[in-house]
């Protein structure tokens, strides 16, 4: 992708683009307490609302595996610094914003004359509300601006239109990905913008389980297990030593970020019959349509003609469970985005698809491919997102962001 100019810049601009390392702190600020931080003082009435402080120290990223919080920011930025020095300063200031914002406290004092350390939407003491930052590089940075381009991930590439996609290039692509989760809206809203960002939100479970999407079914059911290390070192996990894939990969993973529209007024003029029959699943409970239960596996070598569940349903198109295609399965973790009205008065909403895994070529693109032309196709259009790397996590406090991608230092 190309990049592409004016403000959707100027997050570094302003930051390193300037040479000022403070200036990227305080737009990080910004770019990260999209989610509260700190434990919420005891004299606060709403403390037993917030969530708890999530780990920010790890092998992985701690925002990857968990479900989705209730709010979230999406943005990608590019990058204007001049050289692997300034991008390393970038990181780590980024690495000590986000280390900050998510275990939280009270905002260091700066002296008389300097700007504040932080916006104060949070109050004087900023509170985690399970905040997690997750950080991922896409397929541009490792152009010859920084020299990485022998580090590249082995399957990271940009993202390019499926045949049904109406992509937007001011809304794809991106050398950097920020998703920005908490358990409070004010949290989410101490974030900024750059190339292009979409805010995103998570139903309550209606009645209980998996949280519904905005044509109204359940969405993400058939996950991978994340309490089986077995499973998320199959299919979430990158495997350095593997096709190519540098070591310095280990401990991250392949982020996918569609943004899709929704036509929820066309939809919802569909008879719940056929809607139910293009997804393959019931909408009061999210069942398979050979089922009774929301997590009960669907039986299609029972129902080899797809009288039941059609064989054009997404839900069988996606994961047809079968050996061949078991290795493509992905760890869906996406969000509902709700944009108001465009131009012509429509309503502007939809998802944030948002996945990871091990090798995208081997699991995204085999299932987006293999959804092509189902009928849902006539009520969605995705118009943006990109392909991105998920950096490994934190060790300690001497880690940040990207180290060994930069430094060769495993």
């Amino acid at each position: 992708m190309s990049h592409f100019g004016s403000p959707r810049r100027s997050f570094l601009r302003g930051m390193l683009g300037a040479g000022t390392v403070a200036a990227a702190t305080g737009y990080i600020a910004r770019a990260a307490q999209a989610a509260t931080l700190a434990q919420a003082p005891a004299s606060d009435p709403d403390a037993a609302a917030y969530l708890p402080a999530v780990p920010f120290h790890g092998p992985n990223q701690a925002g990857i595996l968990p479900a989705p919080q209730r709010q979230a920011i999406v943005v990608a930025f590019d990058l204007t610094t001049g050289n692997r020095g300034e991008l390393t300063d970038l990181l780590r200031a980024l690495t000590s914003r986000a280390r900050f914002l998510t275990t939280g406290g009270t905002p260091p004092p700066v002296g008389l004359t300097g700007p504040p350390s932080d916006s104060g939407v949070l109050g004087p003491v900023v509170v985690p509300d399970g905040l997690t930052v997750t950080v991922g590089v896409g397929a541009s940075l490792f152009d010859e601006r920084y020299g990485l381009a022998s580090r590249k991930p082995a399957h990271l590439t940009t993202m390019a239109p499926f045949p049904d996609d109406n992509l937007d290039p001011a809304q794809c692509g991106g050398d950097l990905s920020l998703v920005l989760a908490a358990g409070s809206t004010d949290t989410v809203l101490h974030a900024a913008q750059v190339r292009w960002r979409i805010d995103g939100f998570a139903s309550v479970p209606r009645p209980s389980g998996t949280p519904r999407n905005l044509m109204g079914f359940k969405d993400g059911i058939a996950n991978p297990d994340v309490s089986d290390p077995a499973q998320t070192d199959e299919l979430v996990w990158a495997r350095p030593g593997v096709a190519g894939e540098p070591g310095w990969t280990r401990g991250g993973s392949y982020q996918v970020i569609r943004l899709i529209r929704m036509f929820v007024e066309f939809w919802d003029r569909v008879s719940m019959t056929e809607q139910e029959r293009m997804i393959g699943r019931r909408r009061d409970n999210g069942a398979p349509l050979d089922a009774s239960g929301e997590f009960d596996v669907p039986d299609y070598a029972a129902d080899p003609p797809g009288a039941v569940i059609p064989l054009d349903a997404h839900i069988r198109l996606a994961n047809p469970r079968t050996r061949p295609t078991a290795d493509s399965r992905i760890l869906r973790r996406g969000y509902n985005y709700d944009r108001g009205n465009d131009a012509v008065g429509d309503l502007d909403m939809g998802l944030i698809f948002t996945c990871y895994q091990q090798n995208p070529l081997r699991q995204f693109v085999r299932v987006q491919s293999r959804l092509t032309g189902e009928p849902l196709t006539d009520y969605i259009s995705p118009f943006g997102g990109g392909y991105f790397f998920a950096l490994p996590g934190i060790q300690d406090d001497s880690d940040y962001y990207g180290r060994a991608m930069l430094t060769d230092r495993l």
